[in-house]
């Protein structure tokens, strides 16, 4: 058994914007849930993690010579900037790359007070990190791309909040944790030199074709906004709603991140929100799209003082050393014309990144989602669900499996879209039918479940939590005694309700 070996190298290429930190003292940590199968994939020693050691390294407790770090970046939240944001109760642990070449993050939540900490106590509660632990595991199952959970680590410490309740610190595999917001806050001090740095580390980590570009930084922003438009249209096929689509919460890689006000849709609905703070809609379900958009235009913003220009010499084009702090200059035309283009183009990637995803779903022949009739048929049963408040997940399995007619109510108008699909239908019944079971899961973490197991869970009983997982993991076969995840709620269930995990 062996410790893992950890680098730091986005400190070391950008050092003004992470700070060297420490994760509070915990005592007596203890191992709620750990995946040991992701731990093999990424070339860690599960054996070895299981250990006390191992438990005290994911709680944070590791010696002075290992250094970490707590991360800076700025955000707008829900619409209004915020200079400084960052990593208010949460660490990088280290980086380490896995057997296939790709680097991890692997960094912690709930691990105690930083400089970023804005008044928070750098707690976190056991039920929202084994909420992020769950359904980023089933979101991964879906095949959309997210940060993955290692382990949950008991505290021992009782935190309040509404009330009293057991503390708890989650492990998170990230491919890094750059966001829209660290952009952000780069910007903000003025300096081309930490500016292009952190740009020459995202492409270097995440989107290395963009140096071959004529203009790396234009390609760099065109990879995130092409990474984020397939993304979202794969959030839009399961009915995910992130809850808080903040630009401190979009990543630079193209990975779903943070669990805390998210929610599946049960009943088909644009206007769906559960957040307990979105009153307005912002993040609802319908209109996740745009919000990526109006993101990706503060990446933009961000990135402008280094579109048009070549690799750094130090000083910049008037001559200026590139690390003297200074507001920058009006951008050049051309580079906002190029950004603006970037971001229109956004749109037209989604928009064939969602027809893709809604033709599989659909069974249509492939190839087929750019055909006006496939879209108008998209269109036309989205609008159907919506009217009939249908369940989306258990709709369109139903639709796999040919008793999708049964969950509606006004049956005439549906046979006739059933007659317009089957003129579209791929032929090959063996590869449609092996299209739509990979496109549409029969399991997904229905609210009301994720609310009790995690409830029980806070209780001290993880027995309902360790019960679900196991599907979520495997969401498009169909087994027994989980019929609670193919389904909606019950009727009568009071409507559901998320919140920040702080």
């Amino acid at each position: 058994m062996s410790a893992p070996t950890f680098e730091q190298t986005y400190a070391a290429d950008v050092p003004e914007l992470s700070t060297a930190w420490r994760a509070a003292v915990v005592e007596e940590p203890s191992l709620l849930v750990f995946d040991d199968d992701l731990a093999t994939e990424l070339g860690l020693d599960a054996a070895w993690l299981r250990t006390p050691d191992g438990v005290r390294m994911l709680a944070g407790q590791v010696p002075e010579s290992w250094p970490t770090y707590a991360q800076a970046y700025a955000g707008h939240q829900f619409g209004s900037y915020s200079p400084v944001l960052g990593d208010g109760r949460a660490l990088l642990l280290g980086e380490f790359v896995d057997p296939a070449g790709r680097r991890h993050d692997l960094h912690l939540k709930g691990s105690g007070r930083t400089p970023y900490a804005r008044g928070g106590d750098g707690n976190a509660a056991v039920g929202p990190m084994l909420r992020e632990y769950l359904v980023s595991e089933a979101m991964d199952a879906l095949g959309i791309p997210t940060t993955r959970s290692l382990a949950v680590v008991g505290t021992g410490r009782t935190i309040m909040r509404e009330r009293p309740l057991p503390g708890a610190i989650l492990a998170r595999v990230a491919s890094s944790h750059l966001r829209v917001g660290t952009f952000q806050y780069a910007a903000s001090l003025g300096r081309l030199d930490v500016l292009r740095a952190l740009a020459d580390h995202a492409i270097d980590r995440h989107h290395p074709t963009a140096r071959e570009a004529d203009d790396p930084y234009l390609a760099l922003f065109e990879a995130v906004a092409t990474a984020q438009a397939r993304l979202v249209a794969r959030w839009m096929g399961v009915g995910f709603i992130h809850g808080v689509m903040n630009t401190d919460n979009m990543t630079i890689s193209g990975e779903t991140i943070d669990y805390g006000p998210c929610a599946f849709l049960d009943a088909h609905d644009p206007r769906a929100v559960f957040s307990s703070i979105d009153h307005g809609g912002r993040y609802a379900y319908g209109n996740q799209p745009g919000i990526a958009q109006w993101n990706l235009a503060r990446l933009g913003e961000a990135l402008l003082p280094l579109i048009g220009r070549g690799p750094g010499g130090g000083e910049d084009e008037s001559g200026e050393d590139e690390s003297t702090p200074r507001p920058w200059p009006e951008p050049a035309e051309a580079a906002v014309e190029a950004a603006t283009g970037v971001l229109a183009g956004f749109a037209e990637t989604y928009d064939a990144a969602f027809h893709e995803v809604m033709a599989a779903k659909l069974g249509v022949r492939t190839g087929a989602e750019d055909d006006p009739e496939v879209r108008t048929l998209v269109s036309d049963v989205l609008a159907l669900l919506t009217r009939e408040r249908i369940d989306h997940t258990q709709f369109f399995r139903a639709l796999t499996d040919g008793s999708a007619r049964e969950l509606v109510d006004d049956a005439a108008p549906f046979d006739v879209w059933l007659e317009r699909r089957s003129a579209l239908l791929d032929p090959d019944t063996a590869a449609r039918e092996a299209r739509m079971n990979a496109a549409n899961p029969v399991y997904i973490p229905r609210n009301h479940v994720v609310e009790d197991v995690l409830g029980a869970a806070t209780e001290g009983d993880l027995a309902p939590f360790m019960r679900v997982l196991p599907a979520l993991r495997t969401p498009f076969t169909r087994r027994d005694g989980f019929e609670d995840l193919a389904r909606p709620a019950p009727a009568g269930t009071p409507q559901h309700i998320t919140y920040c995990g702080t």
